[in-house]
């Protein structure tokens, strides 16, 4: 299947470089997987793994010199930095099969990360259009339309170093950590992956990976949360889940997610629909009835509804 593996780096990969790249050395045929990765980039593996030069905490260093780190301070509006701060590239995320861009964006003073997609580094697919990045939005704005909140600030920026993409606020997580790890180690946050099954069910997402549950704060010195990134391969009108979120199929919804399924039942707000094609906005919708009749997360009996790779 045709993957989106494009942000973060997952964790069996948290030791790779992030190769640097200034907006004047790029062209359309420049971004070949070949362009990704520089040994000599001062960010160092220990760093990328969390380890000690990253606070020794498995923190992925929210608090150290990393680029991998969120410098954004306590009571900053992330929207308002996406929107309408200036972006400077770091470099280039590596095994991304789009091009994908850390970043930093600064506003009236304020530097934060951040996760940048163009849409001319996108790769042809035969199941999904051109323009994942919008699709990357409306997952964001769907998921605040919910109430649910597992999907990390996301905006359209028109004049992106490469043009038109997305930009999604970076989450500073232990990039050791997925979703495989988590379940097993933290039940405290079984309750948050059931929320993010409930999502990636009317969102239809086809490509939950396990390295693509993070867990790390958006605000450095905030509560440390559930994120769900590289949601570009979503919506589509076709039914086709594919996650490794199923230890939860068949259990009843509670209150909080059976409400957030409702709100979508009732309609899909606009600035979602306006990112999708007709079909796929009412698809969101009849998945959502589905969910809210049932009262329960679906079941898989094929066992094939997973991604790959897993992680």
């Amino acid at each position: 299947m045709s993957r989106d593996h494009d942000h973060h780096a997952d964790a069996d990969n948290a030791a790779a470089p992030i190769a640097p790249i200034a907006p004047a050395e790029v062209d359309d045929d420049e971004f070949d997987d070949d362009d990704d990765v520089d040994d000599d980039h001062d960010v160092d593996d220990d760093e990328k793994a969390g380890g000690e030069k990253a606070g020794g905490d498995g923190t992925g260093d929210r608090d150290g010199d990393s680029e991998l780190r969120q410098p954004a301070p306590p009571g900053t509006d992330p929207l308002a930095v996406l929107t309408d701060g200036t972006i400077e590239i770091i470099g280039r995320m590596p095994w991304s099969s789009n091009a994908t861009f850390l970043v930093a964006v600064h506003l009236d003073g304020i530097e934060a990360r951040a996760i940048y997609k163009p849409g001319r580094g996108e790769r042809p697919l035969w199941d999904f259009p051109n323009g994942l990045f919008r699709r990357e939005v409306a997952a964001y704005r769907l998921s605040e339309a919910m109430g649910v909140r597992v999907i990390p600030p996301t905006v359209v920026r028109n004049e992106g170093p490469y043009g038109e993409g997305s930009l999604q606020w970076f989450i500073p997580a232990d990039f050791r950590e997925h979703y495989f790890t988590l379940h097993e180690q933290r039940p405290d946050l079984h309750s948050r992956f059931v929320s993010m099954a409930v999502f990636d069910v009317i969102a239809n997402n086809t490509d939950r990976k396990s390295g693509h549950v993070l867990h790390g704060p958006l605000i450095n010195g905030g509560d440390l949360d559930v994120w769900g990134i590289d949601n570009g391969l979503c919506f589509a009108a076709e039914f086709k889940l594919r996650t490794v979120i199923w230890e939860f199929a068949g259990q009843a919804l509670g209150a909080h997610d059976l409400a957030a399924v409702n709100r979508i039942a009732k309609g899909l707000p606009l600035d979602v629909a306006v990112l999708l094609d007709d079909d796929e906005a009412a698809a969101v919708i009849e998945r959502a009835c589905g969910l809210a009749a049932a009262g329960r997360l679906p079941t898989d009996p094929t066992g094939r509804r997973y991604p790959w790779p897993l992680v």
